[in-house]
């Protein structure tokens, strides 16, 4: 932050074509409305209209699909609730936001050093073919006979180990605090549920909650969510999705070798 307690701001939207769909005040609505289940209560609790709250709703629901419904025969003639789409909105939106917003605390941090300010950036220029890219902080290095064991810290408390030749880590110029991104291939992740008592040699062990399962014609994709907002994805067989029972909003866990994480620095 700088010394004249000067940050980074901004609002976040989602759009449909050249038509803004919804940002937190809607969102909020949203998901007042899934917690009420009626505009009315929803819309006052956020100090907005009711009018203003069903034309915002009328809005998304012309945007997006059907967001929200009413249900005939309940109190006063009826409830309004959210639909799955609706729901799957709201998660969607709080899960940008909070990556929005790490985005921005990484701006403030550096609003003084405008070369500082450019590098979460350039991260986010960077192209890879591994769907897993992690930003964070070596936490600990242990040095062995040949390799090196590094722990890093990402956003959120949750933590991965990789581990790479001594060499490597002398290349990268890793130590205790510096910024490091790690990378992991989709195939080798892979996915457990419940607890089995099983012991695995794989050191990285990361639990959340499937927070979307794409079926395709051989195999499937799962993202977990971790519990420090951080997402996991791995491709499984379909086979595999249907022994271990998987559907959104169960809990899971992600599993790779350590051998399998790719260190990096930002350039």
């Amino acid at each position: 932050m700088s010394a004249h307690g000067m940050r980074v701001k901004g609002r976040l939207w989602l759009a449909t074509g050249d038509r803004s769909l919804a940002g937190h005040g809607r969102i909020d609505l949203l998901a007042r409305i899934g917690e009420f289940g009626s505009i009315t209560r929803a819309a006052k609790s956020i100090g907005m209209s009711y009018k203003a709250a069903w034309d915002a709703v009328d809005t998304m629901n012309s945007l997006a699909g059907s967001l929200v419904v009413r249900s005939t025969g309940g109190r006063g003639g009826g409830g309004t609730k959210l639909t799955d789409r609706g729901r799957k909105l709201v998660t969607t939106y709080q899960t940008i936001e909070r990556e929005h917003q790490k985005f921005l605390a990484a701006l403030s941090e550096h609003i003084d050093d405008f070369a500082g300010a450019s590098r979460p950036i350039r991260r986010l220029n960077m192209k890879t073919s591994a769907r897993n890219q992690f930003h964070g902080k070596v936490s600990q290095i242990k040095t062995g006979t040949v390799n090196d064991e590094i722990e890093i810290e990402l956003p959120g408390g949750d933590k991965l180990v990789a581990i790479i030749t001594q060499e490597s880590t002398k290349n990268l110029g890793l130590q205790v605090g510096s910024d490091a991104i790690a990378l992991i291939k989709a195939p080798w992740v892979l996915v457990a549920t419940g607890d089995n008592g099983i012991k695995l040699s794989a050191r990285n062990r990361l639990t959340g909650t499937v927070t979307k399962l794409t079926i395709g014609a051989v195999n499937a994709e799962v993202v977990i969510q971790l519990s420090g907002g951080n997402t996991v994805c791995a491709i499984i067989t379909n086979d595999s999705a249907t022994e271990l029972g998987l559907a959104e909003g169960q809990p899971a866990t992600a599993i790779f070798k350590a051998s399998h994480v790719i260190v990096g620095v930002p350039a």
